[in-house]
């Protein structure tokens, strides 16, 4: 009931606000005409200012590419390559396991194959000098393969024992010590390709019309007072059926690194630029089912106008008919004018930034 009260107050204050602005004090109660009275107001120009229409989105940021390093086979670490943070180039050998068994047969294994070679290249010799049977260069290639397939074997045991970066990235925070006993599966670190940030966020099903691959945004972080531009790389197959909402990806170009992954981003989806008429929304009366401006004539009287306004954004309404760029329209001071009154004013307000608006 309380409420319901409040909403029955406001209603009749800005009935009120309406009438008196519409109707005007009459001549009895201020003793001049509306046309002799002067009235004190501010002015805004109209401008052709650049909209941005958008969607607006929460997304959560991802890395371009992002890997938990862990131990694949049990044994002690013998050796730790990185600092945490560090960044590191595909290739770099950033652990190693404790290997003196894997070393020893690697080199048995490669002096194993170095002998084969030798045997192999010798026999080859002698059947092309007709000194020995074909049959003899046969048997001896098949044990030259069975050496080279001992040597790989060996050196991927080897490699079973070194955690290696698998691609470009910065390093995370050391998980692991030397002389540590690990486990498949223990973290060592983690690597994040930083140089390119993906950001997944959701859209009602009802802008899907408006969603293309290329598409611009612009995302806000709490952690930074800019914008960060990026653009669409796809759009999911599905919509969400208990949400009617669809997941869409974007990338966002991270030079300075500033963006990591998890972070909270505020995304404005852009579905359109252009140029459209901007005052300020407080420049616009409502009467009835109608909108109105009050518009400074060439001899400082305002004469009200019947304007019709499309999208807001924070501040400003776009204008659709009934204005012209560079008119002057009355910002403040509408309590106290009527069409008619004189008026004078201070020079123009600031026109309405540029800056967006959400999709309705």
């Amino acid at each position: 009931m309380f409420f319901r009260g409040l909403i029955v107050v406001i209603l009749l204050i800005a009935g009120a606000f309406a009438a008196y602005t519409f109707l005007g004090p009459k001549e009895s109660e201020t003793g001049l005409k509306p046309s002799e009275r002067i009235v004190q107001v501010m002015v805004s120009e109209v401008v052709m200012d650049e909209f941005v229409d958008t969607v607006e989105a929460l997304g959560t940021t991802k890395a371009n590419e992002s890997v938990v390093l862990t131990a694949t086979t049990t044994d002690k670490v013998s050796a730790i390559n990185f600092e945490d943070g560090m960044y590191v180039n595909k290739g770099k050998v950033l652990a190693t396991l404790v290997t003196e068994e894997e070393q020893a047969d690697l080199r048995e294994a490669q002096a194993n194959f170095d002998e084969q070679e030798r045997e192999l290249k010798r026999v080859r010799g002698l059947v092309e000098a007709k000194t020995l049977a074909t049959a003899r260069l046969d048997a001896q290639k098949t044990l030259y393969e069975k050496a080279l397939a001992q040597l790989q074997i060996a050196n991927a045991r080897i490699r079973d024992r070194q955690i290696i970066a698998p691609f470009d990235g910065r390093l995370g925070i050391r998980q692991i010590s030397v002389g540590a006993l690990v486990t498949p599966g223990t973290v060592i670190t983690t690597i994040d390709d930083l140089s390119v940030i993906k950001v997944d966020f959701t859209v009602p099903e009802a802008f899907l019309a408006a969603l293309k691959e290329g598409q611009s945004i612009e995302a806000r972080s709490e952690a930074y007072d800019r914008l960060f531009e990026g653009k669409v790389t796809t759009i999911d197959t599905r919509v969400n059926p208990e949400s009617r909402a669809i997941t869409v990806r974007a990338e966002i170009p991270n030079d300075e690194l500033l963006l990591r992954p998890g972070m909270l981003l505020i995304i404005d989806l852009i579905r359109n630029r252009g140029k459209s008429l901007m005052i300020p929304e407080e420049s616009i009366i409502n009467y009835e089912d109608r909108k109105y401006a009050f518009v400074i004539q060439p001899d400082n009287r305002v004469s009200r106008r019947q304007v019709e306004t499309g999208r807001r954004r924070p501040g400003a309404v776009e204008v659709l008919s009934g204005l012209k760029a560079g008119e002057m329209v009355v910002s403040r001071g509408l309590l106290k004018i009527q069409d008619g009154t004189r008026v004078t004013f201070t020079p123009p307000e600031p026109a309405p930034s540029s800056g967006t608006a959400n999709g309705e």
